[in-house]
C-alpha cells in the first residue's frame, strides 16, 4: 500500500482526487449565487489537482521531492478544512437540532452543555484543555516520528490513513453541516473556562475554526487513527501519544467544542478506517518493526 512505482499515483493521491471531485460538486451546488466565490474555490481545486498529479514525479526526484510528494496531503488538510467552513456559511443552515435530539436520546442530557458547568474544576480543565491543544502535535508527530525513525512505509501508511479519515469527515461536513455546541449553545463562564489552556483553546478556534464541521468529530477521528498507527508501528511513540489522545477525546466534550455524539461518531469513523485498512497495516507492520537500514540512511 505504501510503496508505488515511480510515475504512478499512490492511493493517497487517488483519495485526494476523489475528495476534490466531491468538494467540487459541493462548490457547484452551494455557491451558485456567488460567482466570484465559486471561481476562487474552483481555481483552488485546479491547483490541488495539479499538485496531486505532480506528486509521483516529485517522489522520484530525490529525498526532498520524496518528502514533499509523500507529505503534501497533510499540508492540504488545513485548506480543505477552511473551505468546508466557507461553503457551509454560504449554505446557511445546520443540523444541530437533530444532533441535540440524538444526544438527549443516547445520553439522557446535553453532556457538552452540562459537564463543564457541573464540574467547573480548574485542575481538570487545565488537563483536558492541554490535551485538546496537543491535537495538532498528535496529528503530525505520529507520521513524522515514524519517518524520522526510518519507518518510511509506516509513515506513508499513517499519512494515508489520517487523510482518508479527514476526507470522510469533510464529506459529511459538506452535506450534513453541524456547528456544534460552541456555536449552537451559550458558552460557560466559570473557573474552568478562565484557566490559560481553556482561553488558549478558544483563541485557536477563533482564529481558524470551520463552521459546520462538528459531526463526526474529525479531531477525535484523526487523532485516534494517528495514535493507533503509531502504537502499531512504533509502540514507544504510540504510548507517548495515547494519553493525550484519550484526554483530547474527553476534552472536546468538556470544553463544549463538540457534542458527545460527535466524539462517539469520530471514534466510529476511526475504527471503520483502521478496520478497512487492516490488511495493509499488517504487511506494513512487519517491515515497520524492523526499519530498513537503507531508508534510515536516506535523509
Amino acid at each position: 500500500m505504501a510503496r508505488v512505482k515511480d510515475g504512478k499515483l499512490a492511493l493517497v493521491d487517488l483519495a485526494t482526487l476523489i475528495y476534490v471531485a466531491v468538494s467540487t460538486v459541493a462548490v457547484l451546488v452551494f455557491t451558485g449565487g456567488d460567482r466570484v466565490g465559486s471561481i476562487a474555490l474552483l481555481s483552488a481545486h485546479i491547483l490541488a489537482v495539479c499538485l496531486v498529479l505532480l506528486a509521483p514525479q516529485a517522489r522520484a526526484d530525490g529525498p526532498t521531492g520524496r518528502f514533499a510528494g509523500d507529505w503534501y496531503p497533510l499540508l492540504l488538510l488545513g485548506a480543505f478544512y477552511a473551505e468546508v467552513g466557507v461553503l457551509n456559511v454560504d449554505v446557511g443552515y445546520h443540523h444541530d437540532l437533530a444532533i441535540q435530539r440524538l444526544e438527549q436520546w443516547v445520553f439522557g442530557s446535553q453532556l457538552s452543555y452540562r459537564w463543564i458547568r457541573e464540574m467547573p474544576n480548574p485542575g481538570l480543565s487545565w488537563l483536558l484543555h492541554c490535551c485538546y491543544l496537543a491535537y495538532y502535535v498528535i496529528l503530525y508527530a505520529s507520521p513524522l516520528g515514524l519517518w524520522i525513525s526510518g519507518r518510511r512505509d509506516a509513515a506513508r501508511f499513517t499519512i494515508f490513513a489520517v487523510v482518508a479519515t479527514f476526507y470522510l469527515c469533510f464529506m459529511v461536513f459538506l452535506f450534513f453541516p453541524v456547528t456544534g455546541p460552541r456555536y449552537a449553545l451559550a458558552l460557560a463562564d466559570n473557573a474552568a473556562t478562565r484557566v490559560w489552556p481553556a482561553r488558549a483553546a478558544q483563541w485557536v478556534l477563533d482564529q481558524g475554526d470551520s463552521w459546520g464541521a462538528a459531526f463526526p468529530s474529525s479531531h477525535v477521528a484523526g487523532a485516534v487513527v494517528a495514535t493507533l498507527c503509531a502504537v502499531r508501528f512504533w509502540r514507544p511513540l504510540g504510548l507517548i501519544l495515547l494519553p493525550f489522545t484519550v484526554g483530547m477525546t474527553f476534552a472536546v466534550v468538556y470544553g463544549q467544542f463538540h457534542y458527545a455524539v460527535d466524539a462517539v461518531a469520530g471514534l466510529v469513523v476511526a475504527v471503520a478506517v483502521l478496520t478497512s485498512l487492516n490488511a495493509g497495516a499488517t504487511r506494513v507492520a512487519a517491515v515497520a518493526l524492523r526499519p530498513s537500514a537503507a531508508e534510515e540512511a536516506v535523509s
